[in-house]
């Protein structure tokens, strides 16, 4: 019989991956999980992966062959203390996967504070066109593929490179264990407040990184002075950078946006040869994402011309600025960005692209960094592009949200999402757009907004 793997904390992005990766490998599968949503369980279940839910010390028995603990996870918790009382077998999800996935593979990791799916989406679609094959673990669902994770038949395998923690037990960044030969690093900012101090923290683990890539390998760069200082720490591998184009760009890879409309750009290589993409995407974090992913492409043979026309059929990522229906002619998305710059990235976006209606934000600040207070200062000016903004106040928020937002006339604050989804529903009207903006499932205000504008009658 196949070795048992048990995970917890099943139902999250990247442990759900694993858990397709793990079954295909020839793995018995099981896991648990508490607070699930779409589309991680989805996936799950239509898998065939059987969850249990919550985290009762029953569920090691009988006594798998290892136990895969998720990052969410930590002592207290029922499942961990058996766990540990009966010395059973266990590591990490990064652990897991570098030693059982990613060792004999060439591994193409995408890291960076933002743009990580979406980028490993591209790159997992171009090297699928191009008859590669990949394997990928990507903490989104492409929609191409419709799967956040596969083996792959080929050589390659595209990983998103998260630098949050591993385990409880072991506090280095998930992205040290898969050992790259390519890296995409796309940005870099301070968040997750709840375990990095300061920017510092979170640039010595990129420099962790940087150290295990071989000097065959090669690192495709976004622009910045954190990276600037991850870089200066000591570099053994071949550096490529992608920016936007200007009088004052260098030799590198560089993407320039236009004539119009927005969704139309060019990917210049650093010899100098341009491509241009029309595609169905917005915004100019979306075509520095492409062209990071056309250079990290051209690392592993894909001639540039052949990638940037597999994106041009790139239909995007579930819940990255996702339509998810237009009742009335009311057109509701699904965005996952939850940090002042990726708020202001995407309706950035939707604005240089809306001719007439209103543009209305529904914004949870769901995440350690946002809840900690981290980016209050930034918060109003990341989503005043949107004419009106609705933000939810999660409970247990130990600072002012509504002072924070005091200067923006069309910013408010609300407690309750029974309010909030009324509000929503009486400043929306036809040839409005709707963004709902959390990493999370929002107490399924998606759904309940779709169904509620689909009943509701306008003169």
């Amino acid at each position: 019989m196949a070795d048992h793997v048990h995970i917890l904390g099943i139902c999250g992005t990247f442990m759900g991956g694993l858990a397709l990766l793990a079954r295909d490998s020839g793995y018995r599968v099981s896991g648990s999980d508490a607070n699930v949503y779409p589309p991680m369980s989805t996936q799950l279940i239509e898998s065939g992966i059987a969850v249990t839910d919550g985290y009762d010390a029953n569920q090691l028995q009988p006594t798998p062959d290892c136990v895969v603990v998720g990052n969410a996870l930590s002592r207290g918790n029922a499942a961990i203390e058996s766990m540990l009382n009966r010395h059973l077998h266990y590591t990490s999800g990064p652990e897991w996967l570098g030693q059982h996935i990613l060792k004999d593979r060439w591994v193409l990791a995408v890291a960076g504070t933002h743009g990580k799916t979406s980028t490993a989406s591209m790159l997992a679609w171009i090297l699928e066109q191009a008859g590669l094959a990949p394997g990928f673990l990507i903490g989104g669902v492409p929609v191409n593929f419709g799967l956040s994770a596969r083996l792959g038949e080929g050589r390659y395998f595209v990983v998103e490179a998260d630098e949050y923690d591993s385990a409880f037990f072991d506090k280095r960044s998930k992205f040290v264990h898969y050992r790259p030969d390519t890296l995409v690093i796309n940005n870099l900012e301070y968040d997750h407040a709840d375990i990095f101090a300061d920017l510092a923290e979170i640039e010595t683990q990129f420099h962790h990184l940087i150290r295990c890539i071989p000097g065959d390998g090669a690192i495709i760069r976004g622009e910045g002075d954190a990276i600037d200082r991850v870089l200066a720490r000591g570099v053994w591998s071949a550096v490529s950078t992608v920016a936007a184009a200007s009088e004052t760009t260098t030799a590198g890879w560089s993407w320039r946006s236009g004539p119009a409309p927005e969704n139309v750009f060019t990917i210049t290589t650093p010899d100098g040869q341009a491509y241009p993409l029309r595609w169905p995407l917005i915004g100019a974090h979306n075509a520095a994402n492409a062209t990071a992913a056309v250079a990290a492409a051209a690392q592993v043979g894909v001639d540039p011309a052949d990638a940037v026309n597999a994106l041009a059929s790139f239909a995007g990522i579930k819940r990255r600025l996702e339509l998810l229906g237009a009742p009335h002619n009311i057109a509701v998305f699904d965005d996952f960005a939850h940090h002042p710059t990726a708020i202001a990235a995407t309706l950035s976006a939707m604005r240089a692209e809306q001719s007439s209606g209103k543009l209305i934000a529904l914004v949870e600040p769901r995440s350690n960094t946002m809840r900690l207070g981290q980016y209050r200062a930034e918060l109003g000016a990341a989503a005043q592009e949107a004419d009106h903004v609705i933000w939810f106040e999660p409970p247990g928020l130990d600072w002012n949200l509504s002072a924070a937002l005091d200067a923006y006339e069309h910013q408010e604050v609300m407690s309750d999402i029974d309010a909030l989804l009324n509000r929503a529903l009486a400043l929306a009207h036809p040839g409005d757009k709707i963004v709902v903006m959390s990493n999370g499932g929002f107490q399924g205000l998606h759904t309940r907004l779709i169904a509620t504008l689909e009943d509701k009658v306008y003169a």
